[in-house]
């Protein structure tokens, strides 16, 4: 009797914590329905019905998934790009003082400059096709460095020196040592670049109003006025980060090493 009833409680309390991010997104969605009806002006604040409508029109064209995998291909390209080379960068600090020394003030100065003026910069130096990419790899690569970097300086120095004592092979040593002390940093950071690289990939486009992009769609939504379309695409940026977050630490889960300890 006792157990079934703990086992009664736990699935409660399971259903309880699953149930609770639905209602908050329905509090939302109602507070939302309120606004609209009291702007009672769908070019300032469209409904949900009707920007989910929108986007159900949007999502039975062709062009509407030619839109999404074009940005999708391009910020994706940025981000990994930043998380490969933020992490070789990151162990590269730690081995050698001097490239400690060099990087450390570009990374600061990227992390510190508004992402407006690099893209800005670039569009004097590169086509709009790249512009997404780019940024979103600028924005992330320090994200990325910073919390690799601290993922390897945290790493057990007793197991490190009995790998050193007993002659362990760098690549033994780097699946059993390395990869589970840095892989909870580096699930952080990639907790954070994702959205990072969404956001500004997205700005990117927006602002170089690149062709066959989320971002044009964006810019289009604002010279027609269009509060449908703009919502209709800000969700769509929502879920495909969302979905790519998710991705991401479902491939992190099959590496070696335990991400229970992430920071984030």
């Amino acid at each position: 009797m006792t157990s079934t009833t703990a086992g009664s409680g736990e699935a409660l309390a399971r259903a309880t914590r699953a149930g609770r991010p639905v209602l908050a997104a329905l509090f939302w969605v109602a507070v939302w329905q309120i606004a609209a009806l009291s702007v009672n002006k769908e070019f300032l604040l469209a409904s949900p019905w009707s920007v989910v409508t929108r986007l159900g029109e949007l999502a039975f064209t062709a062009d509407f998934w030619a839109t999404v995998g074009w940005s999708l291909a391009r910020i994706a390209i940025g981000f990994v790009a930043a998380a490969v080379v933020g992490a070789l960068l990151a162990a590269l600090a730690v081995a050698s003082r001097l490239v400690d020394v060099l990087v450390s003030p570009l990374i600061a100065t990227i992390r510190s400059a508004p992402v407006v003026s690099f893209i800005i910069l670039l569009l004097l130096w590169t086509d709009t096709s790249k512009l997404s990419a780019i940024v979103a790899f600028l924005m992330v690569l320090p994200v990325m460095y910073a919390n690799v970097l601290e993922g390897i300086r945290h790493r057990d120095r007793s197991l490190l020196e009995t790998a050193r004592v007993f002659r362990v092979p760098f690549v033994r040593r780097f699946g059993a040592i390395d990869v589970p002390a840095v892989l909870p940093f580096f699930a952080a950071a990639c907790r954070i670049g994702v959205g990072l690289a969404w956001k500004s990939g997205v700005a990117a486009e927006v602002i170089g109003v690149a062709d066959g992009s989320i971002g044009e769609q964006l810019y289009q939504a604002k010279l027609f006025l269009s509060s449908e379309d703009l919502f209709a695409w800000t969700l769509v940026i929502v879920v495909l980060s969302m979905a790519c977050e998710a991705a991401v630490l479902r491939l992190l889960r099959r590496v070696p090493g335990r991400l229970e300890r992430s920071p984030a």
